[in-house]
């Protein structure tokens, strides 16, 4: 297998299996936790992740399809595509416009189905085949808290102001447009933004 990202928490290699190209998420051994302590950690945490992408799978988000979980690995689907940060500035008015439409659809069914993603940047949504991909559930978590889905929101615009600042608004607005169309409590999920964008202009964040 040959390793194609580290992060804090795992790293990615890129394999094969049946013929196919597959990613291979492992989480890293933390030298400084208890042995029994660590395998606990890292069990719960691939489990928990396996069991999200499936959830999301079955909400209609597109997700990479778990092959195989064990401990500590997860063998999934390789999503052969570019990233959504990588790809957005230079798309065409139409083409971003339509992955705008796709990332608030994503998230408002990831939303209505009580799954909030904890990372939910462009950095974490890939394109295949006019389809967008959203990968690396790591940091989600089931929740329906108001709080916790505004959280994703917020995320997701302090991204698009430091990756795509120049199509900032417009595609904020188309954004919401689908999310609002996809989940039925957008509302309360958008007056929760506002006074969490409060909080951090109050804090000087």
């Amino acid at each position: 297998m040959k390793e194609i990202a580290r992060g804090a928490e795992a790293v990615l290699y890129l394999g094969e299996r049946d013929g196919s190209r597959v990613l291979v998420k492992d989480r890293i051994k933390k030298g400084y936790r208890l042995d029994e302590l660590d395998t606990r950690i890292r069990r719960l945490r691939t489990r928990h992740e396996d069991s999200l992408l499936d959830r999301a799978r079955r909400a209609g988000v597109q997700v990479p399809c778990v092959m195989d979980s064990s401990e500590d690995k997860i063998v999934m689907e390789f999503i052969d595509g570019i990233s959504v940060k990588d790809a957005f500035n230079g798309m065409g008015d139409g083409e971003r416009d339509d992955v705008c439409r796709l990332v608030g659809e994503a998230l408002g069914r990831l939303h209505g189905n009580g799954i909030v993603h904890g990372d939910f940047t462009t950095s974490n949504m890939m394109l295949m085949a006019g389809r967008l991909y959203v990968i690396d559930f790591g940091l989600g978590k089931v929740s329906g808290r108001v709080e916790d889905q505004a959280v994703d929101l917020y995320l997701l615009y302090e991204a698009l102001k430091a990756a795509h600042f120049k199509y900032l608004n417009e595609a904020w607005q188309r954004i919401l447009k689908s999310y609002r169309q996809q989940y039925s409590h957008a509302p309360d999920v958008l007056r929760r933004l506002e006074k969490i964008e409060r909080r951090r202009r109050y804090r000087g964040e």
